[in-house]
């Protein structure tokens, strides 16, 4: 049976998403109907694509564990897709990536759904670690190894075993909280998200002083602030609805969303060294999926475990 929280707070979500279409429709009827500001169509295709983002991760929410998972499974394919096609590879490496794509990722899916811990835990920074740069070893083509397998070592750890402690989040065992885990996703992703969103909007207003200028020059450090400290202060607003009292649900927020602020930073950084702006073009206005996942990327294991060595019996 759905939570009576969850619809709660996808309602809520909806509902703002609402409040910010009816905004974005009342600049452009205002300021420029013929669609000439580029601000004001950048952020109706951000709403847009929004409400495709969140519609899709209601459907999983309302179907439950085995949706939750498949939907970040594909999550994950794509995010890797994106990744590795910006790395560096060579013929030699073309065994060791089918085998990311197709044993690596099912594999850690699978043991996430079936909750085996000690397995999941470990099969990407240990096994897969140290198995795949032996196929690729195997089978020669010595230039460039160390760069091809440290890039190809990092989208596993990002795209895959990352992502996949979104989903684990259901295997939590909490006492007095059963049933109830997939709050705890929905708690994540709006509260991180909502950071990003709120950082955009606080650098837009405020924004004086440069972040990082080198590697993303529109974020500010009264973005960072803004959005950080409005993020949390909703994700604390919601602590009723997780096993969390409300210091403690505080003091998450600002974790998670500090930690997905440095994830932003630093995939910006991996695109800067690459050349690029986006990491894909299939979600208007967001580029593509990794663009969306690199905050939650960097949020969710840490909030995972500190949620499970603090509230979980397992």
């Amino acid at each position: 049976m759905t939570s009576p929280h969850l619809i709660y707070l996808l309602a809520g979500v909806a509902g703002i998403l609402i409040v910010a279409t009816i905004i974005g429709e009342v600049l452009r009827a205002r300021i420029a109907p013929d669609g000439s500001n580029p601000v004001i169509e950048n952020l109706n295709a951000r709403i847009a694509a929004w409400w495709g983002m969140v519609v899709l991760l209601a459907l999983a929410f309302l179907a439950g564990r085995a949706g939750v998972v498949v939907l970040f499974a594909v999550l994950s394919f794509a995010a890797l897709r994106e990744f590795l096609t910006l790395t560096s590879k060579a013929r030699a490496d073309h065994w060791a990536l089918l085998g990311a794509f197709f044993i690596v990722l099912p594999l850690q899916y699978w043991l996430v759904a079936i909750e085996w811990y000690g397995l999941y835990s470990v099969l990407i920074p240990v096994y897969a670690f140290l198995l795949m740069p032996v196929v690729s070893a195997l089978r020669g083509s010595p230039a460039g190894f160390l760069a091809r397998v440290a890039e190809s070592q990092w989208a596993l750890m990002i795209c895959i075993y990352c992502v996949s402690h979104v989903p684990a989040l259901l295997s939590l065992h909490i006492p007095g909280y059963e049933g109830r885990n997939v709050i705890l996703i929905a708690w994540l992703i709006f509260t991180v998200q909502l950071s990003d969103v709120m950082q955009y909007v606080w650098g837009k207003l405020v924004g004086r002083r440069p972040l990082a200028p080198s590697l993303s020059p529109s974020k500010t450090w009264e973005g960072l602030v803004g959005g950080v400290l409005t993020a949390s202060a909703a994700g604390a607003s919601l602590w009723w609805m997780t096993p969390f009292s409300l210091p403690q649900a505080a003091a998450l927020a600002l974790v998670v969303t500090l930690m997905g602020s440095f994830g932003g930073l630093v995939m910006s950084a991996i695109k800067r060294d690459k050349g690029i702006k986006d990491w894909g073009h299939l979600i208007a206005g967001h580029g593509g999926f990794l663009d969306r996942l690199d905050s939650v990327v960097f949020a969710a294991p840490i909030f995972f475990h500190l949620v499970r060595y603090g509230w979980s019996l397992t």
